[in-house]
């Protein structure tokens, strides 16, 4: 199946969720089968859930799948003029899971979604004797303020010119940066930079991009706390990262192990900011092996 037609089939599969009033679109491999064991899969910035469809069908095989579009990306709903914040982004996630009747599952999470992930793991941390989570998994993101590399663009998106850029922002500039951040082996196919492209566009969503950037300013006011959540979690930990990332690579990784230390570390060598994409079948198999030891 051609890239292209992979997303028209995905949305095609997907659905819109009324979440505390705003309208999410949600994969689920498995609608209504609160039996089987599910991974709640969030996105990086500043594409989609259909980041995971390479991993899908093996993840799939033993998992009920949920991969949402957070608010302001892909095919949910995307307000002009708003405030996004991870913490309400969390909120959205929760609701959506108490909406889904889910009492157990892993997270896997990515750059943007790693973020997420720690506001929510912090309060897994807080219920004690009430976790709903089994694992959780971050791929390449920035844990820590401090290793993340910011790429010209975002430093751009972020400063008082930022809605200038998002109006001037082209396709071009997204190939561009997107080549930059993968692997020089694992380089994004034209059909790959088609749907990011499209997924950003969707829905007028091209002009909240320089918004969305808010996530780096929540990352250095909520440090401690999302530091906090990683060093006392509760709840296992694994780490797949993509070395050669500049963004977030193994300069990342080591601030983990200084910062951080226990959990289960993978490292791909020459796999860039997307190694669910970049490397499939081996972030398939280390995240299925470590969460099958939490089912």
């Amino acid at each position: 199946m051609a890239a292209t037609d992979s997303l028209d089939h995905w949305r095609s599969e997907g659905a819109l969720h009324d979440v505390l009033g705003r309208e999410l679109f949600v994969m689920d491999s498995a609608p209504g089968d609160v039996a089987r064991p599910t991974v709640l899969l969030i996105h990086g910035f500043p594409t989609a859930g259909w980041d995971w469809h390479a991993i899908w069908a093996p993840l799939a095989e033993r998992y009920r799948l949920l991969a949402p579009d957070m608010l302001g990306f892909g095919f949910s709903e995307k307000p002009a003029g708003h405030n996004y914040t991870m913490h309400e982004q969390a909120d959205l996630l929760e609701a959506l899971v108490a909406s889904l009747k889910l009492s157990q599952f892993h997270v896997l999470a990515h750059d943007y979604g790693d973020t997420v992930a720690q506001e929510l793991l912090a309060r897994q941390n807080a219920l004690v004797d009430a976790r709903q989570w089994q694992s959780v998994c971050f791929l390449n993101g920035g844990l820590f303020p401090e290793t993340h590399r910011a790429r010209p663009a975002q430093k751009l998106l972020l400063g008082p010119l930022g809605g200038l850029a998002t109006h001037l922002m082209q396709r071009g500039t997204l190939d561009r940066n997107m080549r930059t951040i993968f692997g020089p082996e694992s380089q994004p196919s034209p059909e790959e930079l088609d749907n990011f492209w499209r997924l950003m566009r969707h829905n007028n969503g091209k002009r909240n991009v320089h918004r969305l950037m808010r996530y780096i300013r929540d990352r250095r006011q909520h440090r401690e706390r999302w530091l906090a959540a990683l060093r006392d979690s509760g709840v296992p930990i694994q780490l797949i990262n993509g070395s050669y990332d500049p963004v977030s690579g193994e300069h990342m990784v080591a601030r983990y192990r200084e910062l951080v230390g226990h959990g289960d570390i993978v490292e791909l060598e020459g796999i860039g900011h997307y190694p669910q994409i970049e490397a499939p079948d081996a972030v398939a198999r280390h995240f299925m092996n470590f969460a099958r030891q939490h089912d």
